[in-house]
């Protein structure tokens, strides 16, 4: 019997990369199981937040590679990748849609190129990437640069998330071009707001 991870990771309060890197080979049929259609959402908002289809974009946490493939579909040609379990990026090597994978955080993907797109599917919640990322990827991109990431019902729920968007909104940093709340994995009944924030 195959072993199942997603309620493991949606609980997740410890290191994520030990449950990812148990999970890498099983987590597209799982969570495909579960209807997970943030990716396709990220990199719609992405495409209607006006962001090019030819310049490089940064797949944060890109994991097997859903998030790539979802902007590959929707148009993007050049995506580089992320993740801090070599078993995910292994996965998503075998995908070749990538123009390079790296194995780190995002400080490694950023010290040695700029992006104008960056995304974040499925990543910035408790117990996975911290809301302090959001202030991350936002001093990283250029003036104009679009940063596409999801919160889920539970990242929402922490108010550091949301508290992180409100302060670069409100302070005039950024805009928000997107936010809607739609599913995420209905299979658990799990919702997600996808954000599409504009650095000003």
């Amino acid at each position: 019997m195959v072993k199942k991870f997603l309620d493991e990771a949606l609980e997740l309060e410890g290191d994520a990369r030990t449950v990812y890197s148990q999970w890498a080979a099983t987590y597209d049929a799982e969570v495909a199981e579960n209807g997970y259609v943030t990716p396709e959402r990220c990199a719609l908002a992405l495409r209607n937040a006006g962001a090019s289809t030819i310049d490089p974009v940064l797949d944060l946490g890109c994991g097997t590679g859903l998030g790539g493939l979802a902007l590959k579909l929707a148009g993007f040609q050049i995506l580089d990748g992320v993740d801090l379990t070599p078993e995910m990026i292994e996965r998503a090597r075998a995908r070749d849609i990538y123009r390079d994978l790296t194995v780190g955080d995002a400080s490694i993907a950023l010290q040695d190129r700029s992006y104008n797109a960056i995304v974040a599917v499925g990543i910035l919640s408790p117990g996975h990437a911290p809301a302090s990322l959001i202030d991350t990827v936002m001093h990283a991109l250029p003036s104009d640069g679009r940063f596409v990431f999801s919160l889920s019902d539970k990242a929402l729920a922490e108010r550091s998330y949301a508290g992180r968007v409100m302060a670069w909104t409100d302070s005039g940093s950024a805009r928000c071009l997107i936010r809607e709340h739609g599913e995420h994995l209905p299979g658990k009944k799990v919702g997600a707001t996808i954000y599409a924030l504009q650095k000003r």
